[in-house]
């Protein structure tokens, strides 16, 4: 990724009371979701010196990098940001799955589907 003054650009997210953003992560090449997931200001950090995603996992109430145990890394194509800087886009070449379950996307069910 191009050198960029990233503490400036911490500084003008716009952060939840708890410190943290919205990051969408999208495939590259499929432009398909694969996941949601939660940044604070080390994660962010930690993905653009990286190249790779790192997240606030919310329930564990730790830093954690993607793919770390399974493999299933996210490259970093891009970032952006939406029109009110309170939610990020992360563009990546996955690696694997990105969910959990072993799902390409964590969405994989309707809401017709998940009703049922």
């Amino acid at each position: 990724m191009p050198e960029l003054d990233l503490e400036s650009i911490i500084a003008r997210l716009q952060w939840s009371a708890e410190g943290l953003i919205p990051a969408v992560v999208q495939d590259a090449h499929t432009q398909q979701v694969l996941m949601v997931a939660w940044m604070n200001a080390e994660a962010l950090r930690r993905t653009v010196q990286t190249g790779e995603t790192y997240f606030w996992s919310r329930s564990r109430n730790e830093l954690w990098h993607k793919g770390a145990t399974s493999g299933n890394t996210q490259r970093v194509q891009g970032i952006w940001v939406d029109c009110d800087a309170d939610v990020l886009l992360v563009s990546v070449t996955p690696a694997g799955p990105a969910c959990h379950t072993g799902a390409v996307s964590c969405f994989f069910r309707t809401l017709e589907e998940f009703g049922e």
